[in-house]
């Protein structure tokens, strides 16, 4: 099914090794930075668990020494005794709890800034490879299971170690044949968790596979609900999402069944090792070899031994997802970023030249599938060689100029290289072969930023965020209120946003989806404005408004084209009759070049579309 397919992207990997030194290291670097707060949730825990050998103590205490000598000031001595170490053990049992939970909040707080970073210097390529699900899910669960491992898992682990050992220690001290005889069960407990760990793995990867599989179905129908609606799928994709979140009950069911069954077996054998030792205590009692007090000493002792033998377990598993989860979020840590630029302090021009910049493609040649593509990535050759299948060029042996002032329209058929050479000139990928300079100088030897801030980009597809009409237009460019405001009014902007409930004010929903298409448009075209670009790329800029709207625009594009290189990708010829020079690209090639009345003139592929468009075509036309 289509559904079960697309999710098998968001499958989860399978869980590894529960310890890996090497992924340990790395996480330990997060917490060393709040080192006092880990060494005092130790302190803490070691606190809590002598602190448990009290009790014990003092029940052994009364019973073979207060009472035998109706000693009730003793036992009220004790008792006191008892109720201040409770406090005590209360107190560090909180300071545990909320130290480590503070510790982990803020390690996630720093690995997803950390992530986030890294996400938004990654290469355009490594979006196209990974679906946005998964790369949500490292942000979101594979942090908090590294948050579970902090608060949860190590220092509470680590207090489970102390307080067996410590139990274990005592026991020998005070009686080592009433220690072996409780310790008879061991081996069983351990198999027991063993078995447990076993499973709940297991589980615990169906779990996430189904989960992921419920939010992958989510995203796509929710993204495409419109479709849903219009094709009348509601009723059928429900009995899909049915039969997904069934699935998902039922492996959810399966673990706590696990969880059902571990439980009392431990309940069971910490009875078992109880009768164990009361067997072995009985014949002692009645000789007086053994007091009435160790034994009941040793009943709360091993109680209190096996919790954290039963807890442990768990905690393996907290281990090993943490551990799982941390691989993930390394492997997307370890990605290489994108390229950031080349020479330190290279410019496109110097400061107070003239505006427009000079743009040359020497003989490109692009690929997606090709090695190299991902921009700053080196091309493998041996990589080329070993691949079998044929590549399929993009873009071959491009080549055309564009001089300040200029304006160059890229037309052809869909699939032909008009967005690709678009987006090689922004660097989101770096051609295989030939050159791109800007100014004389080639792209890859120019700062990335320092390339991009004289870059003025209109995309088709338009995309505004969350938030306000001002901070949208604005976006990165450090200008005033009123040169936003300029910069709407030039682009015909002003009346739109002056019709909206608070003006520049307004919040816009997700991807500006409480404005229109059009209305969006416009506010995408006053962002260019507001950049003060040297070069403009106008990708398919006027596609999604209406005729009266793209008058408006043509004007005001009139005047913020005037001294400025412009590259305009078109589908609607209308749109760049008055270009100085127009590529007609065919399978990646340049086919046609020339002015509009060249062209039409020629009677070629370009004649062919514009007849397509509007029509035969009169001396007017071309005159």
């Amino acid at each position: 099914m289509a559904g079960q397919s697309g999710a098998g992207i968001h499958e989860e990997d399978a869980l590894g090794k529960a310890y890996d030194g090497r992924l340990a290291r790395r996480l330990v670097a997060y917490v060393r930075p709040y080192w006092a707060l880990a060494a005092v949730a130790l302190a803490c825990m070691l606190v809590e668990g002598t602190l448990q050998l009290v009790g014990p103590e003092l029940t052994k205490r009364v019973l073979d020494v207060a009472i035998p000598r109706r000693d009730f000031v003793l036992v009220r001595q004790l008792v006191l005794v008892y109720v201040v170490a409770l406090v005590v053990q209360t107190v560090a049992s909180y300071g545990e709890t909320l130290l480590t939970s503070l510790l982990g909040q803020r390690v996630m707080r720093d690995l997803r800034t950390q992530i986030f970073g890294h996400l938004q210097v990654l290469p355009v390529a490594f979006f196209d490879r990974n679906p946005v699900g998964r790369l949500i899910t490292r942000v979101t669960s594979d942090v908090e299971a590294l948050n579970e491992l902090f608060t949860s898992g190590v220092v509470a682990g680590l207090g489970d170690l102390f307080t067996l050992l410590a139990i274990a220690i005592l026991m020998i001290v005070t009686d080592w044949r009433l220690a072996v005889a409780a310790f008879l069960v061991i081996p069983l407990v351990l198999l027991t968790s063993h078995v447990f760990r076993i499973h709940v793995r297991a589980s615990y990867r169906e779990i996430r596979t189904r989960l992921a599989r419920i939010n992958a179905f989510l995203q796509e129908r929710l993204t495409g609900m419109r479709i849903v609606q219009l094709f009348g799928r509601e009723h059928a994709e429900a009995r899909r999402f049915e039969r997904l979140n069934q699935a998902h009950l039922d492996a959810n069911l399966r673990s706590i069944t696990i969880y059902a069954l571990y439980l009392p077996a431990i309940e069971i054998l910490t009875s078992v090792a109880l009768a164990s030792l009361i067997l072995a205590a009985v014949g002692r009692v009645h000789a007086h070899t053994l007091t009435i007090g160790t034994v009941a000493a040793f009943l709360q002792l091993v109680r209190r031994f096996f919790q954290p033998l039963q807890d442990l377990s768990d905690k393996y598993n907290t281990l090993q997802q943490a551990m799982a989860s941390s691989e993930r979020i390394f492997t997307l840590l370890d990605t290489p970023a994108g390229v950031t630029g080349g020479v330190a302090g290279r410019t496109m021009r110097p400061a107070g030249a003239a505006r427009g910049v000079t743009v040359e493609f020497e003989d490109v040649w692009f690929a997606y599938d090709r090695p190299g593509a991902a921009a700053g990535r080196p091309v493998d050759r041996s990589a080329e060689r070993a691949t079998e299948r044929p590549t399929e060029w993009v873009l071959k042996g491009v080549s055309f100029r564009a001089r300040p002032g200029e304006t160059v329209a890229l037309v052809g058929h869909t699939g032909a290289g008009k967005t690709t050479i678009v987006s090689l000139l922004m660097r989101f990928y770096d051609p295989q072969r030939g050159r791109i300079r800007v100014d004389g100088v080639d792209v890859r030897d120019i700062p990335l930023g320092e390339l991009r801030s004289r870059i003025g980009y209109v995309q088709q597809d338009i995309f505004l965020f969350a938030g306000d009409v001002m901070s949208n237009i604005r976006l990165s460019a450090p200008i005033s209120d009123e040169a936003v405001r300029q910069a709407a009014v030039e682009v015909g902007a002003d009346r739109v946003i002056a019709a909206l409930p608070d003006g520049y004010a307004y919040r816009l929903g997700e991807r500006g989806a409480s404005i229109s298409v059009g209305e969006r448009q416009l506010l995408s075209f006053a962002r260019a404005v507001a950049a003060d670009p040297d070069l403009l790329l106008l990708d398919e800029a006027t596609s999604a408004v209406d005729s009266e709207i793209e008058s408006e625009i043509q004007r005001a594009l009139a005047v913020l084209m005037r001294g400025r290189t412009t590259i305009a990708v078109a589908h609607r010829l209308s749109t760049i009759v008055g270009a100085d020079e127009i590529l007609v690209l065919h399978h990646g090639e340049i086919r046609e070049r020339g002015t509009h009345r060249e062209l039409l003139l020629r009677a070629g592929l370009y004649e062919r579309l514009y007849k397509l468009q509007v029509g035969t075509w009169s001396d007017v036309a071309v005159a």
